[in-house]
């Protein structure tokens, strides 16, 4: 945490730099209210935006009882709140968590994935997104790309941040203001969100008690994503390090770009960490106590 608080501070002081490269002191103060503004929006409003960017539909225990016994089963593992739960209907097999705390987080499952993975395949990708929610990563990573995204709109819209006509940057300076700007904030939005992948894993397979489960999970996912393009994704990349793995297509620069660290060092420091570290749940009716299934969600 205190790393991520570190590289968070270095965002803003970017952001702040960049205005008062751009505009001298008044620049400074320009850009700092808009970070201040831009992670106030962040606060409250990230997890409703991403989750219907995604056009996530929410589910009920009646509409999904095994999917919700078991996401109900690991929260109270975790020790967080019950988080809401949402289907996106995309053949890629793909999840995230989205919400400001634990007591407003949210997991959105794809399709894609119910219907590859076995239950204990789905309990160790749910539990990853639980870790995430109890952690509050949800938040780090929404305000980081938040702050990402406006360092660049502050880099190629800096022109309007002139000291006046008499005393603006050096052109050339300006250009590689707007290249590196948003290429150093790109970096740190990387650097926060792989360290806490790395986290969210060994956290996951804590709270589902089984390393196993995720490791195999991961293996499928990234397997499965292979012809599948996740279009809302494309279209919004700025959500791509949200997810359990990247659901870009690496058809531009994503993999020089990566906000994953990659799945094979994820799945291989997974099976390190050795078998179950728990019993499973005593309670007959839990979802992977039975035999493996197709589609557990319905």
């Amino acid at each position: 945490m205190f790393k991520t608080f570190i590289l968070l501070a270095s965002l803003t002081a970017l952001f702040a730099v960049i205005g008062y490269a751009l505009g001298g002191p008044t620049g400074a103060t320009v850009a700092l209210v808009m970070a201040a503004g831009m992670n106030l929006f962040a606060w409250w409003g990230s997890d409703g935006m991403v989750l219907r960017m995604h056009n996530a539909q929410p589910v009920t225990a009646a509409e999904a009882p095994q999917l919700y016994r078991m996401t109900q089963d690991l929260a109270e593992r975790a020790g967080i709140p019950m988080p809401a739960l949402y289907i996106i209907h995309e053949d890629q097999p793909n999840a995230f968590a989205t919400g400001r705390s634990p007591e407003r987080g949210a997991v959105a499952v794809n399709t894609g994935l119910l219907d590859l993975m076995t239950q204990e395949e789905v309990a160790g990708v749910v539990a990853h997104e639980l870790a995430h929610i109890k952690n509050r990563d949800t938040l780090i990573m929404a305000i980081t790309a938040t702050l990402a995204g406006a360092i660049g709109f502050l880099a190629q819209f800096g022109m309007m941040l002139g000291r006046g006509r008499e005393n603006r940057p050096n052109p050339i300076a300006m250009i590689l203001m707007m290249i590196l700007a948003p290429l150093a904030a790109m970096l740190v939005q990387m650097a926060i969100s792989r360290a806490r992948e790395f986290e969210a894993d060994a956290e996951g397979a804590r709270i589902c008690g089984d390393a196993s489960w995720l490791a195999n999970g991961l293996a499928k996912l990234e397997r499965g994503k292979i012809g599948h393009v996740n279009q809302t994704a494309e279209a919004n990349p700025a959500s791509a390090h949200m997810f359990i793995i990247n659901p870009l297509s690496g058809l531009r620069m994503d993999r020089l770009f990566a906000t994953h660290p990659p799945t094979e060092e994820r799945i291989a420091r997974l099976m390190a960490m050795g078998g179950p570290r728990r019993p499973a749940p005593a309670n007959p009716a839990s979802p992977w106590s039975t035999p493996a299934q197709r589609n557990p969600w319905g």
